[in-house]
């Protein structure tokens, strides 16, 4: 059987690397960077969410317009599977209170150097260093590396080189044309679970960037009108807001600005109080407080909650009870760019599902690359919040590509042997 280029030393990478040997497959991986899993262990700074325990079919709900088609991937690696295959790396997992899963000890790197070493235990050669260029004329893969130019040819090559965050560990986007120049039909990257501008005040954000927002009610409109609320938490930064409960609405917020030139999100900043309490609370005598201590006293809010009703109310209507109480529950904000894909934890866009078989195989007739060319992982048109699902549908789609271009090196053998 011929040899299987994997090109990208991420999660999908790896795990296509994984399948491929486990079937008695010849591998060769290939990363731009010094060493592989670099994403992976910037996850592992927040305890390497490996993925959720939200039951099916709602964990294939959150890959919104791309759900059946990531829901098919799951099938072949679930939740359970990736707990399964952490425990064969001997790292142990567990539940968390939101339902996320982590590793027992909360951290990437022995995950990763155990998996490495299992990887390299079982013949997988791995070249570092080696930043893929595309393909020379005869349709060998083509790297740059410190040595010069190197060509291979391969029998298949499987294609996870990221999208474009976290451009400083490898995952730059620079595919994208070389697919492009190819016809294979590339959605252009944007940022997703990633930050916003507002255009704060000088003053405000001066005073107020890193401060968190917590707890806090969000409303927002989707592409179809629907209002929606979640409570979670928040950042102000010195341009805008960021943090989880941002990065959860980020697509919806993301795709209103691109459609209307801006998006609307309402904070509720003080949840379980109602607006007619707060109205009465605020109506009550000051005594000669200061606004500011008035607020603190019936309100509840100071410091940055207090600074955001002076960022968009005038001193009349903070002098309005009922305007007050209405705004403390409805807290408008402007976004008017989501921050850069540099920026972003993960991004949306890349190849489009459409341009690929069930096994992630790029059709050669229509597209001019080598037969047996597989894609996976964030490259792929695909997005999720954060929670576990990236990393899951990394996983997934990694295995889906391994095992395809498996099946189809076993084709040419068999082709080649009758």
């Amino acid at each position: 059987m011929s040899t299987l280029a994997v090109v990208g030393g991420g999660p999908a990478g790896l795990m296509a690397a994984e399948v491929a040997r486990a079937s008695g497959v010849e591998v060769d991986l290939f990363d731009a960077k010094g060493s592989v899993g670099r994403k992976v262990l910037i996850a592992g700074k927040g305890g390497l969410n490996l993925t959720h325990s939200e039951p099916m079919p709602m964990f294939a709900h959150r890959y919104r317009e791309r759900e059946r088609e990531v829901a098919a991937w799951l099938r072949d690696f679930d939740a359970d599977a990736v707990r399964a295959w952490a425990r064969g790396l001997g790292v142990e997992t567990f539940v968390g209170s939101s339902g996320r899963v982590f590793p027992s000890d909360l951290k990437a790197a022995p995950l990763l150097r155990g998996w490495v070493r299992h990887l390299r235990d079982q013949g997988v050669r791995f070249h570092v260093q080696h930043r893929w260029l595309g393909w020379d004329d005869r349709g060998a893969l083509r790297f740059a590396t410190p040595e010069g130019e190197r060509t291979m040819h391969a029998g298949a090559s499987v294609l996870a080189l990221g999208g474009g965050s976290w451009p400083q560990l490898g995952s730059d986007g620079a595919w994208q044309e070389v697919l492009r120049d190819r016809g294979v039909d590339v959605a252009p990257l944007r940022p997703a679970n990633c930050g916003f501008d507002s255009g704060w005040s000088e003053h405000f954000a001066q005073r107020h960037a890193g401060a968190p927002l917590k707890p806090v009610i969000a409303h927002w409109h989707d592409a179809a009108g629907q209002e929606h609320t979640r409570q979670g938490e928040c950042v102000v930064t010195q341009t805008g807001i960021e943090g989880s409960l941002v990065y959860a609405l980020s697509a919806d917020l993301r795709d209103a600005i691109a459609r209307d030139g801006h998006a609307l999100l309402h904070l509720d900043l003080a949840p379980g109080r109602g607006q007619a309490r707060l109205r009465d609370a605020l109506s009550r005598p000051r005594l000669g407080r200061s606004l500011a201590e008035h607020i603190r006293r019936q309100a509840g809010l100071s410091g940055v909650k207090s600074g955001l009703l002076r960022e968009v109310l005038d001193r009349d209507a903070m002098e309005e009870p009922a305007t007050l109480a209405a705004t403390i529950k409805r807290l408008p904000l402007v976004l008017a760019a989501p921050r850069p894909i540099a920026e972003a934890i993960s991004s949306a866009g890349g190849v489009r599902l459409e341009a690929l078989d069930d096994a992630l195989m790029l059709a050669p007739r229509a597209h001019a690359v080598p037969e047996g060319t597989f894609c996976a992982g964030e490259m792929l048109d695909w997005e999720a919040p954060t929670g576990g699902y990236l990393l899951t549908a990394c996983f997934a789609s990694g295995k889906r590509a391994g095992a395809g271009a498996v099946a189809w090196l076993a084709r040419g053998t068999r082709i080649a042997t009758t």
